[in-house]
């Protein structure tokens, strides 16, 4: 049976005498910084000297090198972009770890593909929001609560679960659930949201849009209809209040009917393979050794700037124009340079099927 955990299985007493160090006051470690701190809880910052150090300034907190904000903590929250944190770790926490301190992480990625190592004589512990920054602080206001996903991957101390639901407490995750999973368990659910679902999604979408846009209806309509309206958005956030099947009493009778009698044709479409395979890539680390190649970043690049020439992003950019909506720069990816391209002659084939699935 999962394990769930509330306001009262927490407490916030233990951690009286503990100086937290938030590493890292970017999305999340703004957000949970502040709740900490309103929770009554001893709160630091650690962060190189650029605007997030003068935001956490501003906001009142003691901030310190990383290095100096590691040697005063008993717990560490690690709330570093994935891509860093393993250098960050091994030249600047790593060493200056106190023993039986807390290390605790917000993505189970590092911890769950073994791609950093902490020390033995130390607690490791994830708490992951399944929120955004400014929502994780919005609903702590709100006194609502937000859903977690919480782990233990190393338990030196033998106090590691209650530091763990103290310090869920203390950030407002209690006040919705935190459910006890692995970090591995975390890491595989977030990649295949990512890597599945949402393509998956993307295409259907896709589909839906060309199908309308090669019957003649006019692009600016379909897109408001589709998602530019934010209906869409609505009728999401009611699968999460109330239910999958239950939001649709919110349409009408016309709409239910015809969602549900035309909904039995789309059954047998073969999605689950497809899933299943990015899931295995996922759990057996395929996907995490192609990531970290340097290689990849490259081609990563090359990908994004294929995306930008796909024939939705140009479709776009010219209904938001037609329709005096603000444009942002991410259309304007920057070419990849003929060095670039040369270096990326061994896996030219691959990349020429991304230029085929962008068209």
């Amino acid at each position: 049976m999962v394990e769930i955990f509330h306001e009262l299985d927490g407490e916030l007493s233990i951690l009286n005498d503990k100086t937290i160090s938030i590493i890292g006051y970017g999305n999340q470690g703004r957000a949970q910084a502040l709740n900490l701190r309103d929770s009554g809880l001893n709160v630091i910052v650690g962060n190189i000297k650029d605007d997030y150090w003068r935001i956490a300034i501003n906001d009142n907190f003691s901030v310190f090198s990383i290095t100096e904000a590691t040697k005063k903590s008993d717990i560490i929250f690690l709330l570093l972009p994935d891509e860093v944190m393993n250098d960050v770790f091994e030249k600047k926490i790593k060493p200056n770890l106190k023993l039986e301190s807390s290390l605790v992480f917000a993505s189970g990625y590092n911890i769950g593909f073994k791609l950093l190592k902490p020390p033995e004589n130390v607690d490791v512990l994830l708490i992951a929001p399944r929120m955004i920054g400014v929502g994780v602080r919005e609903n702590f206001l709100k006194n609502e609560g937000f859903f977690s996903f919480i782990a233990i991957e190393q338990d030196f101390s033998g106090q590691a679960k209650k530091v763990l639901l103290a310090l869920a407490k203390g950030i407002g995750t209690l006040k919705k659930g935190a459910i006890m999973l692995t970090f591995k368990q975390e890491a595989e659910l977030d990649l295949f949201n990512e890597q599945a679902f949402g393509p998956a999604f993307g295409r259907v979408l896709l589909s839906s849009i060309y199908t309308l846009i090669d019957a003649g209806y006019p692009p600016e309509a379909v897109l408001i209809e589709m998602y530019m309206s934010n209906e869409m958005s609505f009728t999401y956030k009611k699968f999460a209040e109330i239910g999958l099947v239950k939001q649709v009493e919110f349409h009408s009778q016309t709409s239910q009917y015809g969602a549900m009698s035309r909904g039995i044709r789309f059954r047998k479409l073969p999605l689950k393979p497809k899933m299943a395979e990015i899931l295995k890539e996922i759990q057996d680390g395929e996907f995490t050794k192609e990531w970290e190649k340097s290689i990849t970043k490259l081609k990563f690049k090359m990908i994004k700037y294929f995306a930008t020439k796909t024939k939705i992003n140009q479709l776009e950019k010219q209904v938001r124009k037609s329709l005096k909506l603000k444009e942002y720069d991410i259309y304007e990816e920057e070419a990849p340079s003929e060095e670039e391209m040369a270096k990326l002659k061994s896996i030219s084939n691959e990349l020429k099927l991304f230029e085929q699935y962008y068209e």
